[in-house]
C-alpha cells in the first residue's frame, strides 16, 4: 500500500438503487475528477470551496461520451474521513454507472482501493484510533439498535480513553521506577513500594472488569447462538415457532417431524439470536434421522447456550436424562413444556439443576414466553442498561487478548516488588505490560496485524 496513491473504489453495493456512490482519497483526487467531469457552467472542481456540492456530467474524455450525470462532493484535507482530499461522486444507481464511472477514474490515476483502506488511511493518519476504525465494521455489522449503540460508543473513543488512561497510569509507575534506576544519588520523591503495589493491584482490577465485559460485548457484537435440544415430540419446534411468532417449523403429533437443524433470527432486548431448532435426539436405525441428530448433536456442541425442552406430562426417562448429560457442560436453560397438560409424574428436582435455570411455559398456549426472553436476555448479559452505555464494555477477542496479557505483566510486576528484584528488571515489566494495551489503539502495532484486521472491511470503506 502507497499512502502517495489516489485510491478509488464503490462505496455502495453493487446493484439496482437510486444513487451509487464512487469515493476518491487522495492528493490527486480532484485532480483526476476534474479530468472526467464536464460542468453546465463551466466551473472548475479546483476552485470550489471544500465540503461542497456541485452538479455536472461523467464524461470519457477519449470518446466524448457522457457517461452520467452526478453530483459532485468535494472535501479537502485535513477535515476528510481520511485526513486526505476526498471526491465522492453521487451518480445512479446501477451496475453500469458506477462501475464505468469508476474505469474512467483509474484509467485517468487512480488506484483501485484495498478492502477497508480508506478507514485505514483515517488511522494512519491519525484521524482515529485502531480500536476506533474496528468500531466502524462493528457499526456496518450491527444486527441490532443496541448493538450499533455499543459500536457506535467504541467509534467515540469510550474505550480508547478507559484503556489510554490505564495505560498512562502505568507508564507514570515505569517512569517512577526508571527515575530510580537513572539517578539513584539524587533526593528524587520516589513513592513508596506500598503505595505502588496498591496502585498495580487497583491497575490490575480494572482492567479485569473490562476483561469480563468481554462476553457481553460480544454477544451484542456478533450475537448469540442458542441450540434448542429435547427428545423428540416434546415441543421444541413449537418452542422457535413462538420465540419467532411465526410458523418457521412444521408440528405435527408425529415424534421425529424435524429431521434437519432449522435456524432463524431473534432480537430480545436489542440482543442479537440466532434460534436453532434441532431433531430430537434419540436412537434410530433411519440413517436420515441418525444424520439430523448427529447434526444437533454438532449444533448444541457449537452453539453459546442450549436450551432444554422437557414434555412435564409425563415423568422424566432415560432420554431426557442423555439430553441432560449432553448439556452439563454448557451455559444451558432448562424449559419445562406442556404446562397446560402437566403431570404430577414429572418432578422437577430430578433434573438436577438450580431453580433459576429452570422455567415452565406452553408453547401450544403461549404461556411463558416472554418470561423465557426475558430469562434468555439475562442468563446471556450481566450488565446492567446503565452500565452498558455509561461504563465500558470491550466486545472484540483482540482486546481481551492484551487486556489479559497487560495483567499478567502487572501481576509479574507486582510479585517482583514484593520480591525486592532489581528495580530495572520491574521496570522492563511495567513497560511491556503498558504496550500490551497500546496495541489495542494501535500505538503499537504491526503490519500483518493492520492487514489482518482492515481485510475485514469491504472495499469502498
Amino acid at each position: 500500500m502507497l499512502l502517495n496513491d489516489t485510491i478509488a473504489a464503490i462505496s455502495t453495493p453493487i446493484g439496482e438503487g437510486g444513487i451509487g456512490i464512487i469515493r476518491l482519497s487522495g492528493k490527486d483526487s480532484i485532480k483526476i475528477v476534474e479530468k472526467v467531469f464536464m460542468s453546465p457552467s463551466l466551473r472548475r472542481l479546483s476552485d470550489l470551496k471544500s465540503h461542497t456540492i456541485t452538479y455536472g456530467f461523467i464524461v470519457d474524455t477519449a470518446t466524448g461520451n457522457k457517461i452520467d450525470e452526478a453530483l459532485f462532493t468535494i472535501m479537502k484535507a485535513p477535515k476528510t474521513y481520511t485526513r486526505e482530499d476526498i471526491v465522492e461522486i453521487n451518480c445512479h444507481g446501477g451496475i453500469l454507472p458506477t462501475t464505468n464511472t469508476l474505469s474512467l477514474l483509474l484509467k485517468n490515476g487512480a488506484r483501485l482501493a484495498e478492502p477497508g483502506e480508506f478507514t485505514k488511511r483515517a488511522f494512519l493518519n491519525g484521524r482515529i484510533d485502531l480500536s476506533q476504525a474496528e468500531a466502524v465494521i462493528d457499526i456496518i455489522r450491527s444486527k441490532t439498535a443496541k448493538a450499533e449503540k455499543i459500536a457506535m460508543l467504541q467509534l467515540e473513543g469510550r474505550v480508547s480513553r478507559r484503556i489510554n488512561e490505564i495505560m498512562d497510569n502505568i507508564i507514570t509507575l515505569c517512569a517512577n521506577v526508571e527515575a530510580f534506576i537513572d539517578f539513584p544519588e539524587e533526593d528524587i520523591d520516589i513513592i513508596h513500594t506500598n503505595e505502588m503495589l496498591q496502585s498495580i493491584e487497583h491497575l490490575s482490577s480494572g482492567l479485569q472488569r473490562l476483561s469480563e465485559s468481554y462476553e457481553d460485548g460480544r454477544f451484542f457484537r456478533e450475537g448469540v447462538s442458542v441450540a434448542i435440544v429435547g427428545k423428540p415430540n416434546v415441543g421444541k419446534s413449537s418452542l422457535l415457532n413462538c420465540l419467532l411468532d411465526k410458523d418457521r417449523a412444521i408440528v405435527t403429533e408425529m415424534p421425529g417431524t424435524t429431521r434437519d437443524i432449522i435456524e432463524d433470527y431473534l432480537n430480545i432486548n436489542g440482543l442479537p439470536l440466532r434460534i436453532i431448532d434441532t431433531a430430537g435426539i434419540r436412537e434410530s436405525y433411519d440413517l436420515i434421522e441418525k444424520e439430523g441428530v448427529r447434526r444437533s448433536l454438532k449444533a448444541v456442541e457449537d452453539s453459546d447456550i442450549a436450551i432444554a425442552v422437557f414434555d412435564c406430562s409425563m415423568p422424566l426417562d432415560d432420554a431426557d436424562t442423555e439430553i441432560l448429560e449432553r448439556v452439563k457442560n454448557k451455559k444451558a436453560l432448562m424449559v419445562i413444556n406442556k404446562t397446560d397438560i402437566e403431570s404430577v409424574l414429572f418432578k422437577i428436582e430430578n433434573l438436577g439443576v438450580e431453580d433459576k435455570r429452570c422455567i415452565k411455559i406452553s408453547a401450544l398456549k403461549g404461556i411463558g414466553i416472554d418470561d423465557l426472553k426475558n430469562k434468555i436476555y439475562s442468563f446471556c448479559i450481566s450488565m446492567s442498561e446503565k452500565d452498558l452505555f455509561e461504563g465500558c464494555l470491550i466486545s472484540n477477542m483482540r482486546h481481551k487478548d492484551s487486556i489479559i496479557r497487560a495483567i499478567r505483566y502487572l501481576n509479574e510486576a507486582e510479585g517482583l516488588l514484593k520480591a525486592g528484584e532489581p528495580p530495572e528488571i520491574t521496570a522492563f515489566v511495567l513497560r511491556e505490560s503498558a504496550n500490551c494495551l497500546g496495541e489495542i489503539a494501535g500505538v503499537v502495532t504491526t503490519d500483518d496485524l493492520l492487514n489482518k484486521i482492515f481485510s475485514e472491511f469491504c472495499v469502498g470503506k
